[in-house]
């Protein structure tokens, strides 16, 4: 984990969604226990309550949860709840935008289709 601490994202979002990221990607798996508050916040000397309220957020959605006197855990199915959230950001952000502005150059659902297959093809490049 890496934080900003003079950075523009507050730190507790940059603490959810690094914890996020860590699950997502298999650092952290499922039922497995992630590093308490306050070993998170000597790592980063930052205050406890700080890292507690970006945890908080995670629990809030269902990602990780508390067990009574041994710390945070990931939820059973973490990853899938988060993928199917990065999908609907990813829809929101990117696809959205992108069939808007095909939409105003006047580009077919089918041309549209071949080029995304030819950014696949040269890599994304």
């Amino acid at each position: 984990m890496n934080i900003d601490t003079s950075g523009e994202i507050p730190i507790f979002i940059q603490i959810a969604e690094q914890l996020e990221d860590s699950i997502f990607t298999g650092v952290f798996q499922e039922e497995e226990k992630i590093p308490s508050t306050n070993e998170i916040s000597a790592l980063f000397n930052i205050n406890p309550h700080t890292v507690l309220k970006g945890m908080n957020m995670l629990v809030d959605q269902g990602i990780i949860y508390k067990k009574r006197g041994l710390g945070m855990y990931v939820r059973e199915g973490a990853v899938q709840k988060i993928r199917t959230k990065r999908q609907g950001e990813f829809l929101a952000k990117y696809v959205e935008p992108l069939v808007k502005e095909a939409n105003k150059l006047s580009i077919s659902k089918e041309d549209l289709f071949e080029l995304i297959e030819r950014g696949y093809d040269n890599g994304g490049n």
